[in-house]
């Protein structure tokens, strides 16, 4: 389960670093740059909602792991 975990935070952190790069992306010389503009913006836009999908599809996964007994909350208080 830890592995899935992993997995699915590495996947958000490549999404949004996807984003990134998308954002950050200088278009060519000599092309038009409303076009460019509205491509970088479509692939910017997939990769955020990318990621908020996996972020949401993992909390939605940890909270069913904890109510099927997968992960156990280790009852630590705070201000020990």
């Amino acid at each position: 389960m830890k592995f899935v975990i992993v997995l699915a935070l590495l996947a958000i952190v490549a999404s949004l670093g996807s984003a990134l790069f998308f954002m950050m992306r200088r278009p060519p010389e000599g092309q038009d740059d409303a076009l460019d503009d509205r491509r970088r913006s479509r692939a910017m836009f997939r990769s955020l909602a990318l990621r908020v999908g996996l972020s949401v599809t993992l909390f939605l996964c940890v909270l069913l792991a904890a109510k099927l007994g997968y992960i156990h909350p280790t009852g630590w208080t705070a201000g020990r």
